[in-house]
């Protein structure tokens, strides 16, 4: 049977909502991945997920306005 694991894409909840919130910040904070660590409790995998994420947020909604 195959196995189901989620794909790689998928990301969790707590990134996704400091992908959003680093999104809305004019300038990110630096050095950016402790700032997210620290502010989200994140680990340094979700952080570098986070900054990767927030790209594509600001970029979709310059796409879509």
């Amino acid at each position: 049977m195959t196995d189901l694991t989620p794909p790689e894409h998928s990301h969790s909840e707590a990134v996704i909502v400091a992908a959003q919130w680093l999104a809305d910040q004019a300038q990110s904070p630096s050095p950016i991945v402790p700032a997210l660590r620290q502010r989200f409790g994140l680990s340094a995998v979700e952080a570098t997920e986070t900054v990767a994420l927030a790209a594509k947020y600001r970029i979709f909604r310059k796409v879509h306005r």
